[in-house]
């Protein structure tokens, strides 16, 4: 219902809801981030293309995220796409109230929160849900206000698949694979795309913008407002917030790049904080294999490796698990961890204590 949206409700709250208010155990103490940390930069117009592999490797392998600039997008379509996202969400209540929509089966709806309907504790954001690929298919369904907003989204869309193929193509060399690998193991590849928009918090320090999480998708292309920091992703047991440079786009390693990559390629956990100044917009734009396609590693990193780190699995078996669940319940590729791993990791817990980062 639209009165549920933050983005109509928020302006009228001096304090914090109760059902956004988080457990102390599970409180962002945003004074523990580190903020003069920096997730590497890859410059994708650099003609050195051995360097740019090596630095997506060295991204993947030890943050799951990285920057890229220079990455062929154009800045007047990221540009108008941020304008025509703002455009959206300062719509009347009864404009959005159309779209909206508690059930995450719907492939375009308009909702609050991450999935209202299971949760205790609500996170403080509203998003559009968007199927994108194939456009034909879904693009009547999308709004029609702003009158700009199907012509300028679906032109975004066109050149962010063309950058994440290209990516997919990048990190297939960061693998030793052939630059086509990727592509065409995670099949006719769907893309979704959550506009995100977080209205600025009376009490960013009790809540979350999104909680922790890994993506379930291949992988993530994200645009944020550079002038608001709210992603902060997990390295070395610590929070470090990601800002981001103009024209940039944030990338990161989804779950089942981690799978195809036998482990080798990292989902990490991120998550998304809110301002008690100024409202933050994103636009996340996900790769996801094919319903039926089989997720496994291919067998020149398995035979590196000695053995399978994850059984085999669908992404449709994947992602009905993944929405079965919690969002910042355990990382769910634990789910599908193969009984040999999973013996390899207790041997090697008991052996250091027991002690795990």
């Amino acid at each position: 219902m639209a009165d549920q949206l933050l983005s109509t409700v928020s302006r009228k709250l001096r304090s914090l809801p109760a059902s956004y208010v988080r457990p102390e155990s599970q409180r962002p103490r945003l004074h523990e981030v580190i903020s003069d940390a920096a997730i590497p930069t890859v410059d994708l117009g650099s003609p050195d293309q051995h360097q740019i592999v090596a630095q997506i490797a060295d991204a993947c392998t030890h943050y799951g995220f990285f920057q890229v600039v220079n990455h062929g997008v154009g800045n007047k379509s990221m540009r108008l796409m941020m304008e025509v996202a703002q455009e959206f969400f300062q719509l009347p209540a009864e404009e959005k109230a159309k779209l909206y929509s508690d059930d995450p089966a719907k492939k375009i709806r308009l909702s609050t929160s991450f999935n209202i309907r299971k949760e205790t504790v609500r996170n403080w954001r509203d998003y559009l849900r968007l199927h994108c690929y194939p456009l034909e298919d879904f693009t009547p369904e999308w709004p029609s206000n702003p009158s700009s907003f199907k012509e300028v989204v679906s032109d975004y869309c066109k050149e962010v698949r063309g950058l994440g193929f290209r990516l997919l193509g990048l990190i297939s060399l960061s693998l030793g694979l052939e630059e086509e690998y990727m592509v065409k193991v995670l099949g006719e590849q769907e893309q979704h795309m959550a506009i995100n928009y977080y209205p600025k918090c009376p009490a960013p320090d009790l809540t979350y913008g999104l909680q922790a999480h890994t993506d379930p998708n291949a992988l993530t292309i994200l645009l944020q407002d550079h002038t608001v920091d709210g992603l902060q992703i997990r390295k070395d047991d610590k929070w470090i917030a990601v800002g981001s440079h103009p024209h940039s786009f944030i990338i990161n390693i989804g779950d089942q790049l981690q799978a195809l990559s036998n482990g080798r390629y990292k989902s990490v956990w991120h998550r998304a904080i809110v301002n008690a100044n100024k409202d933050r917009m994103s636009v996340a734009s996900f790769l996801c294999p094919s319903n039926r396609v089989l997720i496994s590693p291919p067998e020149k990193l398995l035979s590196e490796a000695g053995r399978a780190m994850y059984k085999n699995y669908t992404y449709e078996e994947y992602y009905d698990r993944f929405w079965s669940r919690n969002l910042d319940d355990e990382h769910c590729l634990e789910l599908f961890k193969n009984a040999s791993s999973l013996e390899s990791e207790n041997q090697a817990s008991s052996s250091s204590g027991g002690n795990q980062s």
